[in-house]
């Protein structure tokens, strides 16, 4: 058999024998990985590398050291999930950086952060003020998560005791200028409904590059023209602004009309209106 022939064969083996191997181990981001996960998952390629070129000659050795280095791992996961003190040997255990707002350097040596990392890295939260912070916490895998001071978060609407819409995943309906049933049918749409939108705006489904449906039914379209601007979608504005109008109408109905009857007729039709705006407001303009 000539050489390249088993060079080809042995990197086609071991391509799918490390990709197997990889796949159990979990799926792991690289950028999330702890020095452990790393060191393993740089010893498998290494090795699979080193047996596909015939560096180690012997292919079954070069297989003894992948199952070494791809169960050895697991087991060490598995007892690592069961034990803390397992688990803090090999991933290591996080590190307090900020406490109650003040900056623990001796913490920092221990990590070997400087300060300009610290504050680089509290940056990369949106946090330009090292003041801000009551709590920041180094993770073993090298992230700074940040607590804010209570006076320095941001008002949530469960703070403002605001009545807000339940958000779901947006989903796609066009992709390339094709239509993504699949995304239709999880919004409870259908293809008619997609033609009557896209005529409303006036664009051919085959110049759409992306569009998606929000969680109120409302369609985002993104052109493979960028030249031309689209309005964005008022559909839940354009329902207040009538039911708005129409209350004031009735006020005004009511200061104008002569009959008592008739004007507590359209006071209390307002006022009932009123209160409907008051509990779609949530749901319609925010």
């Amino acid at each position: 058999m000539p050489e390249w022939v088993e060079i080809l064969l042995r990197s086609l083996a071991l391509f799918l024998l490390a990709f197997l191997l990889v796949r159990a181990l979990g799926k792991k981001h690289p950028a999330k990985m702890s020095p452990f996960t790393f060191v393993v998952y740089s010893a498998i390629a290494v090795t699979a590398a080193l047996t596909a070129l015939k560096v180690i000659e012997n292919f079954i050795f070069g297989l003894v050291s992948l199952a070494v280095w791809a169960l050895t791992p697991l087991a060490l996961d598995y007892l690592a999930a069961r034990s803390k003190m397992v688990h803090d040997l090999l991933h290591g255990k996080e590190t307090v950086l900020i406490k109650q707002g003040k900056i623990m350097e001796e913490n920092l040596k221990q990590a070997r952060l400087t300060a300009e990392e610290l504050l680089r890295d509290l940056r990369a939260k949106d946090v330009f003020n090292a003041a801000d912070v009551e709590f920041a916490v180094l993770e073993t895998t090298g992230d700074v998560n940040v607590l804010l001071k209570s006076d320095k978060k941001p008002i949530t609407p469960h703070q403002m005791e605001w009545k807000v819409l339940p958000q779901t995943e947006p989903q796609t309906v066009i992709m390339d200028g094709n239509i993504i049933n699949e995304g239709l049918t999880n919004m409870g749409l259908n293809q008619g409904w997609l033609a009557v939108e896209l005529e409303k705006a006036g664009v051919a489904l085959e110049n759409v590059f992306v569009g998606q449906v929000d969680s109120q039914g409302e369609l985002y379209l993104d052109l493979f023209d960028d030249a031309v601007q689209l309005p964005q979608p008022k559909v839940r504005e354009l329902l207040y602004a009538g039911l708005e109008k129409a209350q004031a109408d009735l006020v005004n109905f009511a200061a104008q009309v002569e009959g008592e009857e008739a004007k507590n007729m359209y006071a209390g039709n307002a006022g009932k209106l009123e209160q409907l705006l008051a509990r779609l407001r949530p749901y319609l303009l925010r």
